[in-house]
């Protein structure tokens, strides 16, 4: 017979100490990814921005290793977190390298073009959309190292 919760058997679990909110979510990835978001994007004040540590890789790869310590590497959760890590790697060093190569150009036809010309009073392209392989691996090794500290708090 399946079960039947009423809302006095809920509030009445609220109520009790089985349940105790906290500001905080106690969820160890989550946290991590985003403290490793954080940390990267202050460190972009010293370094600059677009460079090194790569915000996105910092997060993706806390992320993976904040699930390879909770649930362990056997695990969906932590398969997607990889590949989700490989893509970002691969747009960040990549794709995004490429397409800042491409506005490089677009913004010297654009400048070549005549006054008269529609196109040439368009605003230039944002030209570096990419990360150096060393910004990527920096990124990667800040994710890392702030989910093991994170982890080691606890």
């Amino acid at each position: 017979m399946d079960e039947v919760i009423t809302v006095a058997d809920a509030s009445s679990f609220f109520r009790s100490n089985e349940y105790q909110p906290s500001i905080l979510p106690s969820n160890l990835p989550l946290l991590s990814a985003l403290f490793a978001f954080f940390v990267a994007q202050f460190l972009k004040l010293i370094f600059g921005s677009g460079g090194i540590p790569s915000s996105h890789l910092a997060t993706v790869s806390a992320l993976a290793v904040a699930i390879s310590f909770q649930h362990g590497i056997q695990t969906s959760s932590f398969s997607i977190a990889v590949v989700l890590a490989l893509v970002v790697m691969y747009d960040a060093s990549g794709v995004r390298l490429h397409a800042g190569r491409q506005a490089e150009l677009l913004n010297q036809i654009v400048c070549e073009l005549p006054p008269e010309h529609p196109s040439s009073n368009v605003r230039p392209l944002h030209e570096l959309l990419w990360h150096t392989l060393l910004q990527v691996v920096a990124g990667a090794i800040l994710g890392c190292v702030i989910s093991y500290l994170m982890r080691n708090s606890q």
